[in-house]
């Protein structure tokens, strides 16, 4: 079977003592649109971090186009992977033009510095991301959504092959949260390959190629949403009775959460 240029081969992660997931292999299939999904604890985020280098495995491997990803040097690594973490800290009093350009970083060297095509690069993941008009701003005075459309935009501003964004829609109200996964679906579509942790379900069915479901540290299911989303699995994996339909705009799995009890205001009796 041929190997995804990333994938996690029997992979122990833990936190000192406390062990997330044991002897976890993950594929991400090349040019996809992954989305890892679970209940809360069950290990998602701890995968993305060993995915993008920042948690080392205790045992087994991580590895990007066939090397040990714990081999390579940092600036590599960030030419190929673009990393959006659960929470990022902005340095103080920094300009939001000045903070996406740090996406540049990766490309930059002794016999390279900036250029136009660094300009270009940043310009057009602000637009993407509709921050242009921020570019002045400072990130303190922004709000929680505001400034996370400006590390999204520095995360596209390295023109990574592959991206890694966990919880991306955090803070980000309904409108911004649909643009934002319209922008990674073209961005995917383009040819990169982008992998996304996700708490909304329904979001997930909708824009995933291809879908992991983890629950306890283990991958439960993964394919397409159509080949494993089904009531029984919601229910084993997120304790949630549901019936699950065509969504009616995209025909891709739509969870239905089943009432639990009888609404006050259903204008009828009990039986």
């Amino acid at each position: 079977m041929t190997k995804s240029r990333l994938h996690a081969d029997a992979v122990t992660l833990q936190y000192r003592d406390n062990v997330i997931a044991r002897d976890l292999s993950v594929a991400i299939p090349d040019g996809s649109f992954t989305i890892i999904v679970g209940p809360n604890a069950c290990g998602k985020s701890t995968l993305l971090r060993a995915l993008s280098r920042l948690l080392p495995p205790s045992r087994g491997d991580v590895v990007l186009d066939g090397g040990s990803i714990d081999r390579l040097p940092a600036r590599e690594v960030a030419r190929r992977l673009g990393l959006l973490p659960q929470s990022s800290l902005a340095p103080d009093g920094i300009a939001v033009g000045d903070l996406v350009a740090r996406g540049r970083y990766p490309h930059q060297s002794m016999f390279r510095q900036w250029s136009a095509a660094d300009q270009d690069a940043v310009a057009a993941a602000m637009a993407a991301t509709n921050i242009t008009e921020l570019a002045g701003r400072l990130v303190d005075e922004l709000s929680g959504g505001q400034r996370q459309r400006v590390w999204i935009a520095m995360v596209l501003a390295q023109q990574t092959p592959i991206l890694l964004l966990d919880e991306p829609t955090t803070f980000l109200d309904i409108t911004h949260q649909m643009e934002l996964l319209d922008l990674l679906a073209d961005i995917n579509a383009d040819g990169r390959t982008v992998v996304a942790v996700l708490h909304d379900l329904n979001h997930a069915c909708r824009y995933a190629t291809h879908l992991i479901t983890m629950r306890d540290g283990a991958v439960v299911a993964q394919g397409t949403p159509k080949e494993i989303i089904s009531e029984r699995l919601v229910e084993d994996v997120f304790g949630l009775p549901c019936v699950v339909i065509p969504d009616p705009v995209t025909d891709t799995p739509l969870i239905v959460p089943r009432v639990r009890r009888a609404s006050a205001n259903s204008g009828g009796d009990a039986a």
